[in-house]
């Protein structure tokens, strides 16, 4: 039994004159018919009104205390997280995730893009946009890659996607961190580097002409992103 029906039913046996010591801030005399002249029909039921008007006040005391009730805490409403967005599960047949990048897509070999593939995207989505970067740069993040307005339906990207502004899909790709269009592969200075290759579902086409930045690409995407994902990889120069 919860506790507000325990309450309940202790209180509606209580006789009214045993009920003083309950609250510190109601003195339940107060409420009680006054002692005049002998009983009549209506003195009773002014008597009754009053009791029940007393235990009425007493129950709104103590309800708020019975808080833990699990009956009680049921009926409030959750409130339902709101913008969360979908993990896209992105992989490459050439690295995992965490391990190093192959020298064949870096500035020490041929330093052609990797291919990639995502899996599923949100239902809603109508364009896909990619962004590479290298957040262990010593001037700050460097940008290796922007792809962007990528059809919905689009999966992966092939090794060696061509460095022009426009690819056959109709999806455009913008400039990198050495203001050149398309894919600049990990040359780190010194130490290892991390690369991180991103994948966005938007829900919408960004007003974007090919050639855009990093910056441009992030700002038309602010508020339109339905899921997101990335793949981690790591290079050492030898």
């Amino acid at each position: 039994m919860s506790r507000a029906r325990q309450l309940l039913r202790t209180v509606s046996r209580l006789p009214l004159y045993a009920a003083r010591g309950v609250s510190s801030r109601i003195d339940v005399r107060d409420y009680r018919a006054p002692r005049t002249a002998p009983h009549t029909d209506d003195s009773g039921k002014k008597g009754k009104a009053t009791h029940r008007a007393a235990l009425l006040v007493l129950i709104m005391i103590f309800l708020p205390s019975c808080g833990d009730d699990p009956q009680g805490a049921a009926t409030v409403p959750r409130e339902e997280a709101k913008g969360a967005k979908m993990a896209i599960e992105v992989r490459s047949s050439a690295f995992e995730d965490g391990d190093p990048i192959p020298t064949r897509y870096t500035c020490d070999d041929l330093d052609v893009a990797p291919p990639l593939s995502w899996g599923s995207v949100p239902d809603g989505t109508q364009r896909l946009a990619l962004i590479a970067d290298d957040p262990d740069a010593p001037r700050g993040t460097f940008v290796h890659w922007v792809i962007y307005n990528l059809p919905p339906d689009t999966r992966g990207l092939p090794e060696d996607v061509p460095n022009q502004q426009i690819l056959p899909s109709g999806a455009a790709q913008g400039v990198n961190g050495a203001d050149s269009v398309g894919y600049m592969g990990p040359c780190p200075p010194s130490g290892t580097h991390r690369y991180f290759f991103k994948v966005y579902a938007l829900d919408t086409e960004l007003g974007l002409g090919a050639g855009a930045t990093n910056e441009e690409v992030l700002d038309a995407m602010e508020g339109h992103v339905l899921g997101e994902g990335q793949l981690m990889g790591t290079y050492r120069r030898r």
